[in-house]
């Protein structure tokens, strides 16, 4: 026992102890279900299981020829690239109001921070609330200024910025969060010199606090970009893909053609394993992007 214990004490074997946990869960329940849905991927799989037929890769075919699939990726697409960019420069310029340690500014982070703590799933039932066309108070609100009745969640063109807005709304605070933590590491002596050579806040915001964090814009910018192209809950909750398929994400696609009447696990893990490799690519693509930076 004690020969074990001794075995185990030194500092570069005993950090393995530590991570086995992690290591564990992050193979059973990431690991090993991505393996199964690469397996699935290449059978015909009903949702009871009860049956498998190998079809190689012709539900990857039937994908790239589904047009509501297609569709779906468009839809993913326009809603990461009007997400993404708000969340990622937005969060930081509200940061940037908020990084000294003062009552009001502690406040306001906890204000921004309430909704990441919150369901996601009384997030959208409250925001369906708000913008219902009937009862909700922003629409009473547009008809009392004469501007008439509009339907947020049912208009196509239109529904797709409501959602992105409500996500942002949802999860900008996580970010703006993170980006506070990483300004107040600068060194507030590179400001107190920048102040002395007559640079104004939005110099030193731009020369100093930018480059400074650039380690953590990369990090928010990377992991908002691969969560918006998994966007489902706030869709399936408000639209649930609706109006005609206009806020269908891909992931609202897969669950729906994994658990309809007509499911169909091996399509539905195709069309995950494709998603799995635009997601990898683009992260691939984002890290060596920052490495060159760095």
């Amino acid at each position: 026992m004690k020969e074990i214990i001794r075995y185990w004490n030194k500092p570069s074997r005993s950090a393995y102890v530590f991570l086995a946990p992690s290591i564990i869960l992050l193979t059973l329940f990431s690991v090993i279900p991505l393996l199964i849905a690469f397996a699935l991927s290449l059978f015909d799989v009903p949702i009871t299981m009860d049956s498998a037929t190998f079809i190689g890769i012709e539900n990857f075919v039937e994908a790239f020829s589904d047009s509501r699939f297609l569709n779906s990726l468009k839809v993913t697409a326009i809603f990461t690239l009007l997400e993404v960019p708000l969340q990622v420069f937005g969060a930081l310029v509200i940061a940037a109001f908020i990084t000294k340690n003062n009552m009001k500014n502690k406040f306001l982070r906890a204000v921004y921070f309430l909704p990441v703590i919150c369901s996601a799933t009384a997030i959208g039932i409250m925001w369906k609330m708000i913008l219902h066309s009937n009862i909700g108070f922003v629409t009473a609100v547009l008809q009392t200024m004469g501007l008439g009745k509009i339907n947020f969640l049912n208009t196509p063109g239109l529904t797709i910025f409501v959602v992105s807005f409500i996500s942002i709304w949802r999860s900008f605070g996580i970010s703006a969060i993170i980006y506070v933590t990483a300004i107040q590491q600068v060194s507030g002596s590179l400001y107190e010199a920048a102040e002395m050579d007559g640079a104004g806040r939005i110099r030193q915001f731009f020369h100093i606090t930018v480059p400074s964090i650039r380690p953590t814009f990369w990090y928010i910018l990377m992991t908002r970009f691969a969560g918006a192209l998994q966007i489902f809950d706030i869709i399936y909750i408000t639209t649930n893909g609706g109006p005609n398929y206009t806020t269908e994400s891909t992931v609202s696609y897969i669950y729906a053609k994994a658990f309809s009447s007509r499911s169909s696990m091996g399509y539905a893990s195709a069309m995950s394993v494709v998603l799995f490799v635009i997601i990898m690519a683009a992260t691939v693509i984002m890290y060596r992007k920052m490495n060159e930076e760095g």
